[in-house]
Parts: structure tokens; C-alpha cells; sequence
């Protein structure tokens, strides 16, 4: 697959979480488990990972991925579909940082899950 700039993508974009995304108002264990779906992707997780270390502009976060800026931009969106990133304007560009509200949630999903499990 080749972008407009002629760079190609070697991973598709999947914006399917198998779990339905909505704009509306839903409980900490539903927005854990839609931000493990969402970290579900391997691009996801890298531009994820970058951002955790530092808030970045989608150009940015594209340099040393196998994907093109108009993928990161998707990939962006499903992560903020899952509250996991949020973005403001920095002049004629977005800034991306992680949402402390998603962060929360996929904490307390964790926590949750692991303190029902039987751990040696």
C-alpha cells in the first residue's frame, strides 16, 4: 500500500476494536476494556509508546514507523475513540499526549482483572 508522499505501508490500518465505539458516557470497565482493544494493534502500541514518553505531532510520530502519516492519523483516532490519547492545537498542528481518563480506566480494568486471578 503507497500513500499520496509515495511512502508505503506495510500494516494495515484495523480500526474494528470488536467492541462498539460511542462518544457516550460508559462505565471504568467498559473504557479499559475499549483501551486494551484499541492497544490491541501493534501500531497502536508503538505510537502509543511514543507518546507516552513524549506528547507529538502525527509527523512526528510517524518518522521510524512502518506506516504513513495519513495511517497514524488513523490509528490516532481509534485511540481517542478509546480515550487513550487526547490532542490540542499547537498553531496549524495537533499535539498528542496521553488521556490521563483512559490511562485511569485501563488501570483499574488491570487491577480488576488481576485481583481476581490466582497468582503464585
Amino acid at each position: 500500500m503507497t500513500d499520496a508522499l509515495g511512502k508505503t505501508s506495510t500494516v494495515p490500518v484495523s480500526t474494528d476494536l470488536r467492541l462498539e465505539m460511542t462518544n457516550g458516557d460508559f462505565g471504568l470497565r467498559d473504557l479499559g476494556l475499549r483501551s486494551l482493544a484499541a492497544l490491541g494493534d501493534p501500531t497502536r502500541r508503538m505510537i502509543f509508546e511514543k507518546i507516552a514518553v513524549q506528547p507529538a505531532t502525527v509527523g512526528e510520530l510517524a518518522r521510524g514507523l512502518p506506516v504513513s502519516r495519513s495511517a497514524v492519523s488513523q490509528h490516532l483516532r481509534v485511540l481517542k475513540l478509546a480515550n487513550l490519547v487526547i490532542d490540542h492545537p499547537d498553531g496549524t498542528r495537533r499535539v498528542y499526549r496521553l488521556d490521563p481518563r483512559g490511562i485511569s480506566a485501563l488501570r483499574a480494568w488491570l487491577e480488576t482483572a488481576t485481583g481476581r486471578a490466582a497468582l503464585p
